[in-house]
């Protein structure tokens, strides 16, 4: 892959046969909501490593970041997706110039994932750290979360929380985007990612970017069609081009992009958010 155009994906999970399996065991017993059953209640898989690079190729996708996705469940109390550090590292082993690495967090366990999180970074070259907040049931700016923001100001890596309502069955109030605004406070050389849209609450989450010099926007899990009108017209800005991050929380990646390709935006804007702004905060 050489073309200098190419987007980068900063938001997948591990997509092996394996991983998915044990996914689709762990959701026996767990609650399903409406969208989820909508679509097929499982995420994206390919056969093996090199398949997923053919794909990637054919929709001229360069890097994808695989984050180590941690998942408590609100119903049965258990982490039903635990996601390991080696699930990430084969990826990062088999094709390094393509993948790149998340480490993720469990703030009911902060010491090991803490260790963990230097591991992935100062062994494996990891970027940053991903979190799925809700099953833990605590807020962003809760004091189990502290700990996890320091060791990223330390490392010198984002971020990035799922922000907005969430499709597994549990509650969505602690993905109020506006909640990261005291973590801003606290942290202000905190590098921090709102993924997801922080849908229905994108007015929040827009307005702390252009408050903040150091929150940034992703459009990850949504098809572009589908973006609200306001997340349009913010990336397209001169204060939001620079702010917004482009991914598909496992959605095909052609699709994407022809649709984003679609939408009438600058020519500037469609490079900054597949490719040069993604580079820039996680120093690719």
């Amino acid at each position: 892959m050489t073309d200098k155009n190419a987007a980068i994906d900063f938001m997948y999970y591990v997509a092996t046969p394996e991983f998915m399996g044990k996914w689709a065991d762990a959701k026996e017993g767990e609650l399903m909501c409406r969208m989820e059953k909508a679509l097929g209640g499982s995420l994206p898989q390919f056969p093996s490593i090199p398949n997923m690079i053919e794909t990637m190729d054919e929709a001229n996708v360069e890097k994808v970041f695989i984050t180590q996705t941690k998942m408590w469940s609100t119903r049965n109390h258990w982490m039903y997706m635990n996601t390991q550090l080696s699930d990430v590292t084969q990826y990062l082993d088999h094709a390094p110039d393509r993948f790149i690495g998340l480490g993720g967090y469990n703030p009911f366990r902060i010491s090991e994932s803490l260790a963990e999180i230097e591991v992935g970074v100062k062994q494996h070259g990891f970027k940053g750290v991903y979190v799925h907040i809700y099953g833990f049931d605590i807020p962003f700016h809760h004091a189990r979360m502290y700990p996890l923001y320091a060791k990223c100001v330390e490392l010198n890596i984002p971020v990035s929380l799922q922000v907005g309502h969430v499709l597994e069955g549990m509650p969505s109030e602690h993905g109020r985007p506006m909640d990261l605004d005291r973590v801003a406070c606290d942290f202000p050389t905190l590098k921090i990612v709102g993924a997801h849209t922080g849908w229905p609450w994108v007015d929040e989450l827009i307005s702390l970017c252009y408050k903040w010099e150091n929150i940034y926007f992703g459009i990850d899990a949504w098809m572009p069609k589908y973006l609200n009108k306001d997340i349009v017209h913010f990336m397209d800005s001169r204060m939001g081009r620079d702010r917004v991050l482009w991914g598909t929380n496992g959605l095909d990646w052609k699709k994407s992009l022809d649709q984003l390709r679609d939408m009438e935006l600058k020519e500037e804007t469609i490079t900054k958010i597949t490719r040069t702004n993604v580079q820039e905060l996680f120093k690719l």
